[in-house]
């Protein structure tokens, strides 16, 4: 990949952080304004997180949380299916973006799969990065710090998914706080 290349991935990496919601939007937000076209949409190769993915991801974010005394994160099932779906959805769309085809936002997306959240964040990314990488990244984000460091959030999933491009992972994390 050339230096260029790579400095766009990066600089996709960096823009992905979402702030939080607390609230559902009666209405489906009109801009993710973290919305960027990162490939051409096509068919998608998505997988089903497995629970050692999800262990890996919730030992990550929990050792940055314990450096300021917060409450560990748990790895969740239904919170690594949303993520997983959101990733394919970007990924099939080319789209690196909070809002999902079908839904608005990840409180949206952990609601219809039966979790009851009171505070949802999401982390999302694009590019040549695997899960130990783009862990890193996040972990090392100050936008996507503000999601990880939330003080009320306990649990937590991740999901992946390859682009039409075949080479292109994207990457979604759902932290959430249930009610």
């Amino acid at each position: 990949m050339s230096a260029k290349a790579l400095s766009v991935v990066i600089l996709c990496l960096g823009l992905a952080a979402c702030a939080a919601n607390e609230t559902e939007r009666s209405a489906p937000p009109v801009l993710d304004p973290h919305d960027i076209q990162v490939i051409a949409a096509g068919k998608a190769t998505c997988f089903r997180t497995t629970e050692e993915q999800n262990r890996i991801g919730a030992r990550a974010t929990n050792r940055i949380r314990d450096r300021i005394g917060f409450a560990p994160v748990e790895p969740n099932a239904i919170l690594a299916k949303a993520a997983a779906r959101h990733a394919c959805d970007m990924a099939n769309r080319g789209r690196m973006t909070h809002v999902g085809s079908k839904t608005s936002g990840p409180a949206a997306r952990v609601k219809k799969l039966g979790y009851k959240p009171r505070l949802t964040a999401e982390n999302i990314a694009a590019g040549p990065f695997d899960l130990h990488r783009v862990l890193h990244e996040w972990n090392h984000s100050p936008g996507h710090l503000e999601n990880i460091l939330l003080p009320s959030i306990r649990d937590y999933g991740i999901g992946q998914a390859i682009g039409a491009d075949g080479k292109t992972r994207f990457w979604a994390a759902v932290y959430a706080a249930p009610q």
